[in-house]
């Protein structure tokens, strides 16, 4: 069982603390504006794409539910799922990070962005899992559908403070779900996980916009200590979580879905790596692409330039297929696999 939550925040940081305003959720730092609703529309009406979508099939290393049981316990162990989902085996237990199985990231099942590719395995094949983790209720990283079928399996949520609403909504017991705001920890067992600031917004429909709140997360054990970033554009922030927790063993970091239209809400491939080298991080996996359609760039463009940045910067960059088990702390070789299908 975890215990109460425990306060990370110092007493003298007054600047990156979760801010509420007449009801709604705030950044901590002031940001440039994004383009309007209707540009963003026209662009998608108007301007001429290139490689948006993989002509050939993204490659996907098929698990199975004994494959994870042998994971060994006392080892950090990371598989990308596809986008930002995430399995971890950490501290002996056993993790997702923003479970998203279903076809498509939209309120619709006839609509919107659809998979490049199957995950490596259903939901179904998985066994008990210790906790979910939740950075935001985005449809790319909240997925109802989802949820409804890990609700049993799953011992702990652990979400940002508001999206606890949503879970109750879909039938998770209110007893498995911890709700937390910037610098607040929970801990289970060996393993803490804490909430960290991110510069993004939140929204399911219409007429909900931020009223919960979005974040990253450190996730703390005693073999290694991992970074997810969940979505954000750059900000200060990545430089006050680094000097507080860092350096990490892995940062699982957004790169993807990024452009002019909306730089403040999601980090170019440049912003990736220095928002890595911020958090004093060792091994960088990109995350939040290969797997939907939600920008204007190539589907490949995100891995290629961080690739050639990383190289740059003499940044280890661990880029795994989907499905593919890392193991974090291990100098372990990764291909660049996207360039074999453009």
């Amino acid at each position: 069982m975890s215990t109460p939550f425990a306060s990370a925040l110092a007493a003298d940081n007054t600047v990156f603390t979760t801010q509420v305003n007449n009801g709604k959720y705030q950044n901590a730092q002031a940001m440039p504006a994004n383009a309007s609703a209707w540009g963003i529309l026209w662009r998608y009406v108007s301007e001429q794409r290139v490689d948006a979508t993989p002509s050939n099939g993204i490659p996907v290393m098929p698990l199975s539910a004994s494959q994870l049981d042998a994971l060994p316990a006392d080892q950090s162990s990371v598989i990308r799922f596809g986008h930002s989902s995430v399995y971890m085996q950490v501290a002996g237990q056993r993790w997702l990070i923003d479970p998203v199985f279903s076809q498509r990231t939209s309120p619709f099942s006839f609509i919107g962005p659809k998979r490049f590719h199957q995950p490596p395995l259903e939901l179904s094949e998985l066994d008990s899992i210790d906790g979910v983790i939740i950075s935001h209720d985005h449809y790319d990283h909240l997925d109802k559908h989802s949820i409804k079928l890990l609700k049993d399996k799953v011992q702990h949520f652990v979400v940002p403070e508001g999206v606890d609403q949503h879970l109750l909504d879909w039938g998770v017991n209110s007893q498995k779900i911890q709700r937390l705001r910037w610098w607040q920890s929970a801990n289970f067992g060996e393993l803490t996980v804490t909430a960290t600031p991110t510069q993004h917004f939140s929204g399911r429909g219409l007429f909900d916009a931020n009223q919960t709140l979005w974040a990253s997360y450190v996730i703390d054990a005693p073999e290694q200590r991992i970074f997810f970033s969940g979505d954000s554009g750059y900000f200060d922030g990545f430089k006050q979580i680094g000097e507080r927790y860092g350096p990490f063993d892995l940062t699982m970091m957004e790169t993807g879905a990024y452009d002019k239209d909306w730089s403040a809400v999601h980090m170019t491939p440049e912003q990736t790596l220095q928002a890595h080298l911020d958090l004093k991080g060792k091994a960088l996996m990109p995350a939040h692409n290969s797997t939907f359609d939600l920008a204007f760039h190539s589907w490949y463009e995100p891995l290629e330039r961080i690739s050639q940045l990383s190289e740059q910067a003499n940044v280890q960059l661990v880029t795994p297929k989907i499905g593919e088990v890392f193991t974090v702390g291990q100098s372990q070789g990764t291909e660049a696999w996207w360039r074999a299908l453009n």
